[in-house]
């Protein structure tokens, strides 16, 4: 029942939230997968860090697919290349069980996640366009 309520408050959470914000909370959620992957193979729990490095796939793939093309095409291409690396990454990670491609990928997309960051908060500061401000 529990579970039930949570999924339907995160439901409910996600149509509210703003597309900079649901960007945010998926780079969010992917250096946490990354950050988790790393650290459990440290601690050699090599079944955690592959579950937690197809969680991080999966947000990369989302990512990837949500991009549009017709919108801004040279940056699209940009960011799926980097993405493309990043997924390329995490499959090298899950079969060698090393940290290093993992590295490599928060290396390449932490700037990335901080300019997007700032951008976000630079957005919700705006008032809102055609409000009149009766």
């Amino acid at each position: 029942m529990l579970e039930i309520a949570a999924n339907r408050y995160k439901q409910v959470q996600a149509t509210m939230s703003s597309p900079g914000q649901i960007l945010m909370a998926l780079y969010d959620g992917l250096f946490r997968f990354l950050r988790g992957a790393r650290l459990c193979i440290e601690r050699r729990e090599v079944t955690r860090a592959r579950e937690l490095l197809s969680r991080a796939h999966a947000v990369l793939f989302e990512l990837e697919m949500a991009l549009d093309h017709r919108v801004a095409p040279e940056l699209c291409a940009n960011l799926h290349a980097l993405y493309d690396f990043s997924l390329d990454r995490v499959q090298v990670a899950r079969i060698s069980a090393k940290v290093e491609p993992i590295d490599e990928i928060i290396r390449v997309l932490t700037p990335l996640h901080e300019a997007f960051a700032i951008a976000v908060a630079e957005t919700t500061k705006r008032p809102a366009t055609g409000t009149t401000g009766r």
